[in-house]
């Protein structure tokens, strides 16, 4: 049997700045939208910006893939489907974007981050184990209810 993925959805406007001449959301604001789940993933694990600084770690992005499939449009209300792939080597995280209304699929990304000691500004090759213990326990915590 397949382990388990922690997995969070988020909905949010494509708003007037982000859009350009013709009222399409601009190609760069989709990282920051990446962002927006990522945090909403974050804070259901109880690892959100603030605990990441108090543990002692930063989370560098070292990859990112996005696969633009259909444009989002000024006003639109969009779904943003967050998945945690992987999280004992690295955070590895899958995104769907979806029109709200109709269920159709905008856009795909990727992204990859790794832990960096702030102290020692040394790179992780694993994740640190205060990581791995909030993804562990933002798991049993949906399993139980």
């Amino acid at each position: 049997m397949a382990e388990k993925k922690l997995k969070t959805t988020v909905e949010f406007r494509v708003e007037f700045y982000d859009v350009d001449s013709m009222k399409v959301a601009w190609h760069g604001n989709y990282v920051k939208y990446m962002e927006v789940a990522r945090c909403a993933l974050l804070a259901k694990m109880k690892y959100d910006y603030f605990a990441m600084e108090k543990s002692g770690f930063a989370w560098p992005v070292v990859d990112m893939h996005i696969r633009y499939l259909r444009p989002m449009i000024f006003m639109q209300k969009i779904r943003a489907e967050v998945t945690l792939e992987e999280y004992e080597v690295c955070m590895k995280l899958s995104y769907k974007f979806f029109d709200a209304e109709t269920g159709t699929l905008l856009c795909k990304a990727e992204s990859m981050q790794m832990a960096v000691n702030m102290k020692t500004l040394e790179s992780y090759m694993v994740c640190p184990p205060c990581f791995v213990e909030c993804v562990r326990e933002a798991l049993a915590a949906e399993e139980n209810g």
